[in-house]
């Protein structure tokens, strides 16, 4: 939450309000329950979906691995790849704008005491770092109508930002969770295969 209050303050302070127009915590239903945006900006020069992480320590990962991993000192956590995460998110979010994936950016930004360690996509970015990619963008690619049209579906088509809808969303990512885990647990350990 600490992570989240962060970048919406630096949306807040660093982005004319008059061309961008930030959503803090959408959560859309899905085919097979929701799905939770941290935020979401739109502006003529596209729309941003943002992941946010608080992490600390040496991060590792590349935008084509499952999971990447956290070090901190000996211990060392894998965590799921946010670009994947992120993915869902826009395409869900792509699906119910009805607008083309050349005007969706997804953006993860990664708040805290954590560095890269290795080679990270332009998109995945530190929080100092975020508002300069979203400015970066400057080709108009959206009407001003369009930017209404969208930012009125947003706002019509997320569930009411509650406590009740958060308190849904992670029962659903809970067990989702505990799905993969039994799978895991079923599985031959050599081939990967559900035994019976």
């Amino acid at each position: 939450m600490f992570g989240e209050f962060q970048v919406n303050l630096l949306a807040n302070l660093l982005l004319d309000k008059q061309y961008y127009t930030l959503f803090k915590n959408v959560t859309l239903p899905t085919e097979n329950g929701t799905t939770q945006i941290d935020h979401i900006i739109v502006s003529r020069f596209g729309v941003f979906v943002i992941e946010t992480k608080n992490m600390k320590g040496w991060i590792y990962g590349s935008s084509n691995q499952k999971t990447w991993t956290q070090k901190i000192y000996k211990h060392t956590t894998t965590f799921q790849n946010p670009l994947h995460q992120n993915y869902k998110h826009t395409q869900t979010l792509r699906s119910a704008l009805e607008i083309d994936n050349d005007k969706i950016f997804p953006v993860v930004v990664f708040i805290g005491d954590s560095e890269f360690k290795t080679a990270m996509p332009d998109n995945v970015v530190y929080a100092g770092r975020y508002i300069q990619f979203i400015k970066e963008k400057s080709q108009l690619i959206l009407s001003n109508l369009e930017v209404m049209a969208i930012c009125k579906k947003i706002e019509s088509g997320r569930l009411s930002p509650t406590l009740k809808t958060h308190v849904q969303h992670v029962k659903h990512v809970n067990e989702i969770v505990e799905a993969r885990s039994q799978k895991a647990d079923n599985s031959c350990p050599k081939c990967g295969i559900a035994s019976i």
